[in-house]
């Protein structure tokens, strides 16, 4: 039965009311949906109105058609996570990863620093960097797009961090560290959100001229010295949410 105070479209309330219920566990992974008749009959809706909002959990990536079975719910995507939940998770578990993620396409290389970098850095534009970046992913697809900035000098030291595969033993803050001594102190974070750009469709692989809202993760790492160690830049694909817990003090 729709609920008349909500001024969402039919099909918006429908596939609100299911997204709901993936998100809570409700309705856990592997459980099929009604069919497009089974969800007209019951929210009293026409076919082409049950299709749209299917459509709508589909697109979310929450669901999934399998030809001759039905619709199977996958569950709720994975949180976006910040680069200091991913520096905090890795202290405790040596892996940058969510429950549910892999990474993929990591590159790294030492490369001219772009504007934003330099001035973060301190450093003049298209000085030396390393520039690092990989890809994590779940079973809906491409979480974010992250990218790892550090001071070329630690090439010296650490090598791996120029090299285009994953890293051992922890992320580069780890192993920076572990090799130095210089330890992370004071980090600064900010999210913004923006239209995605030509670029940021590419990072996170999506059709070039999509119009989609991203969310834009950064943070600044810095050691006992007040010395810029890393300065990351995480690009969450649309549909991605953030979330936080924390506790209410009485």
């Amino acid at each position: 039965m729709m609920d008349r105070a909500d001024n969402r479209a039919p099909y918006e309330r429908i596939a609100g009311f299911y997204r709901d219920q993936i998100s809570s566990g409700e309705l856990p992974p592997g459980t099929l949906l009604p069919s497009i008749r089974g969800m007209s009959d019951r929210w009293d809706v026409s076919t082409a109105t049950a299709d749209r909002a299917m459509k709508l959990l589909r697109d979310a990536g929450l669901v999934r058609g399998i030809p001759g079975i039905g619709t199977e719910v996958l569950g709720p995507p994975v949180p976006l996570s910040s680069g200091a939940e991913r520096h905090d998770r890795s202290s405790r578990t040596k892996s940058s990863w969510g429950a549910g993620e892999k990474s993929s396409s990591h590159t790294a290389g030492i490369v001219p620093a772009p504007p934003a970098v330099a001035i973060a850095f301190g450093i003049e534009s298209g000085d030396d960097v390393i520039r690092r970046s990989r890809v994590y992913q779940d079973g809906h697809g491409i979480v974010s797009h992250s990218t790892s900035w550090i001071p070329a000098d630690f090439a010296h030291v650490l090598p791996e961090l120029a090299r285009s595969k994953r890293l051992t033993g922890g992320l580069s803050l780890d192993l920076i560290a572990q090799a130095t001594g210089r330890t992370v102190v004071r980090r600064i974070d900010e999210e913004t959100a923006r239209l995605a750009t030509v670029e940021d469709l590419e990072l996170l692989e999506l059709e070039p001229g999509t119009v989609a809202a991203i969310l834009v993760l950064t943070a600044r790492f810095f050691d006992a010295d007040d010395q810029l160690l890393e300065y990351g830049v995480d690009l969450g694909a649309p549909g991605r949410t953030r979330m936080t817990t924390s506790a209410v003090v009485r």
